[in-house]
């Protein structure tokens, strides 16, 4: 490919894809410079920086650091999502759900500082921790709509809106425990812990 052909595709790249591209360059630096230094010492001309982009580039992208949080959360902290054999068994999903967990854990590891230090700020900041809320609780209804469509009401040991909310909770605990202690939360913990929710109501 020539010079010229080079540059009429990039002319014909849509725009929606170097906004795309730059605000992934954005959250990719953000999650560096937070590993380093924490949420709340992590400015949004940090930010741009790291990415070699200006300020004006990081605010047409998000509003304000928080707005960036959220979106470090969602790109680098999102929810997890087993994939299991059409067919199988509630306790094979919920076997799905934990080696979906424990295949998330290399990506958990690059994005910890940032999601334990994001918190810790948010437990502080009403704003924030409203933000957090409401994405929480969205991905708690989407999760519970998904338990819906995987499995039928007597398999489950409890409710579905009570099962997202303990399998989340589980996940979370393990993750952030494996990853700090990682020889005391060894796979087989994993796969106790979710077999436990496959255990059906009496």
């Amino acid at each position: 490919m020539n010079q010229g052909e080079m540059a009429g595709n990039a002319r014909r790249r849509p725009k929606g894809d170097k906004r795309h591209r730059t605000r992934a360059a954005l959250l990719a630096a953000a999650r560096e410079i937070i590993a380093e230094k924490g949420y709340e010492r992590t400015t949004m001309e940090d930010v741009a920086r790291r990415a070699g982009m200006t300020s004006g580039a990081i605010y047409g992208n998000f509003r304000n650091r928080d707005e960036l949080f959220i979106a470090l959360s969602e790109t680098y902290w999102a929810p997890i999502a087993p994939v299991f054999a059409p067919g199988s068994s509630f306790a094979g999903k919920m076997r799905a759900l934990a080696e979906a967990t424990i295949a998330a854990l290399p990506e958990r590891r690059l994005a910890a500082v940032g999601f334990l230090t994001g918190r810790a700020y948010a437990l502080t900041h009403a704003e924030m921790q409203a933000r957090v809320k409401e994405v929480t609780a969205r991905d708690y209804d989407a999760g519970a709509e998904w338990v819906r469509a995987i499995a039928e009401e007597e398999e489950l040991p409890m409710p579905p809106e009570l099962l997202v909310r303990v399998a989340h909770a589980l996940a979370e605990g393990l993750t952030l425990q494996r990853l700090l202690t990682p020889e005391l939360v060894p796979d087989e913990v994993f796969y106790a812990a979710f077999a436990m929710l496959a255990v059906e109501r009496s």
